[in-house]
């Protein structure tokens, strides 16, 4: 089956040896040997790219999910997914903020 990641992202006439490097990589980790099938190995990426933003990725990534079987129902979980460890990064740095809020209370009760 072809895949979405046989290409190197700038090229082969940019810096070629750095490009096939690239490509090699990206081919076997999701066309290699592994533990994990394809399809979650894709789903997976499709997660991440989520999370980072890349739209190139969710494309690429959700074509070969869909083309190796995923369902719709499938991609609609892993979006949750996504969703749920993006907003867990947001409610630990908030806490993060509300440490040095009270850090910076006590200092200030100190002073006073």
């Amino acid at each position: 089956m072809t895949h979405n990641h046989r290409h190197a992202p700038l090229g082969a006439d940019l810096a070629p040896e750095m490009g096939a490097a690239v490509a090699a990589f990206n081919s076997a980790v999701f066309t290699g040997p592994g533990d994990i099938p394809r399809k979650y190995r894709e789903l997976i990426a499709i997660a991440v790219a989520l999370t980072t933003q890349c739209e190139s990725c969710i494309r690429f990534h959700t074509e070969d999910a869909l083309a190796l079987g995923a369902t719709e129902e499938e991609l609609a979980e892993v979006t949750y997914i996504a969703a749920a460890m993006r907003s867990g990064g947001a409610l630990v740095h908030g806490m993060k903020a509300l440490s040095v809020a009270a850090r910076s209370n006590m200092q200030a009760t100190r002073v006073s």
